[in-house]
């Protein structure tokens, strides 16, 4: 069975990167509101993917 917080991750970064390619406003070192929602919603999936590898060892 497919982890729903994997898919929950990966969809996170898909989005997060589309939007980093049409945003004239984000750059790596400043996002726009949007561009930091997605971002901090991929880091937050992200660390709970890694947290939940971490604990299935």
């Amino acid at each position: 069975m497919a982890d729903s917080v994997y898919e929950r991750y990966m969809a996170a970064d898909r989005a997060r990167r589309e939007h980093e390619r049409q945003c004239t406003s984000c750059s790596p070192d400043a996002r726009c509101e949007t561009g930091r929602r997605l971002y901090e919603s991929f880091e937050r999936l992200q660390d709970a993917h890694l947290n939940r590898l971490r604990n299935k060892s």
